[in-house]
């Protein structure tokens, strides 16, 4: 399986409740350039799972707008900045064990994003990600851990 993990865009900071900051017009532009690499990639995703935070919600919703993607964004209330990487990923291993899914993508916050990279994969590395960046990992679901293929993020495609 394909799974990537992705870092909302940028937020607007001045927000006074965490959970409702929404993306700057420079997040909405960086979740439409992923959405392009996407599309260059040829990748089309069997679920896409997001935060409840609104910024996350608004990054999926952009990306796949910009995929002219028709699959429904689903919302996990326990993928918010500061939960637990092994709850995730006893869920994907779940999921996966249920249904067929090539290609899987999980949009999240710092530092949790991070800390599912050391926890899905056999390097066990906790990548520092930019806004609307995105891991790709390449998840075998018989072993349950995966390799990092890569960490790219809307500067590097410019």
């Amino acid at each position: 399986m394909q799974l990537y993990i992705m870092r909302h865009g940028q937020a607007d900071p001045m927000g006074n409740i965490d959970h409702l900051r929404e993306l700057t017009p420079v997040g909405y532009k960086e979740a439409q350039c992923m959405g392009k690499w996407f599309n260059d990639q040829a990748v089309v995703f069997d679920k896409v799972l997001m935060s409840p935070y609104a910024r996350a919600q608004q990054t999926a919703k952009t990306l796949l707008i910009e995929l002219n993607d028709s699959v429904k964004p689903e919302t996990l209330d326990f993928i918010t900045p500061l939960d637990n990487a092994k709850q995730v990923h006893d869920f994907i291993d779940g999921i996966c064990g249920v249904s067929e899914i090539e290609h899987l993508l999980i949009v999240s916050h710092m530092p949790l994003v991070s800390y599912l990279v050391a926890e899905l994969t056999l390097e066990h590395q906790s990548p520092i990600f930019q806004t609307a960046a995105i891991a790709h990992i390449n998840y075998d679901v018989e072993k349950m851990a995966g390799s990092l293929v890569k960490l790219i993020s809307p500067a590097d495609l410019v």
